[in-house]
């Protein structure tokens, strides 16, 4: 067994890893939290947050979409702007790496379906096109 700490948005876990044989015989350790002082109390498995899943909007036909979860740094584009194939609509951040959003086809923004700050998941709808 070997005990770690981990700390995950300011809260410090603390672990046990039992390192397994090669025949993998071994049953996992549970997983323990630091609560202060020592003290240990169970931790329940990370579960993604359904209340993401309800804000991703459908992505209908002309609607710009996000390559990837990421967190939109900015949008680039009003209502009611004309742009054009291959035009930066928006950018976002994930893993500390900048990407580029660019329009897939030309068109008149219609919508604006997100904003900076907004955590998003693959396939969210961004900007709308018509």
């Amino acid at each position: 067994m070997k005990n770690l700490r981990i700390t995950v948005e300011g809260k410090a876990y603390d672990v046990q890893v039992e390192l397994l044989d090669e025949d993998n015989t071994a049953a996992p350790a549970p997983r323990r939290a630091s609560s202060g002082a020592g003290s240990r109390v169970a931790v329940p498995a990370p579960q993604k947050a359904a209340a993401a899943k309800a804000v991703a909007a459908p992505a209908g036909e002309g609607t710009i979409v996000s390559p990837l979860s990421a967190v939109v740094v900015s949008i680039d584009v009003a209502v009611g702007d004309s742009i054009a194939e291959g035009q930066k609509v928006a950018t976002l951040e994930a893993m500390k790496m900048n990407t580029i959003v660019s329009a897939s086809a030309a068109g008149t923004v219609k919508a604006i379906l997100v904003s900076a700050g907004d955590g998003v998941e693959e396939g969210q709808g961004l900007v709308e096109i018509a």
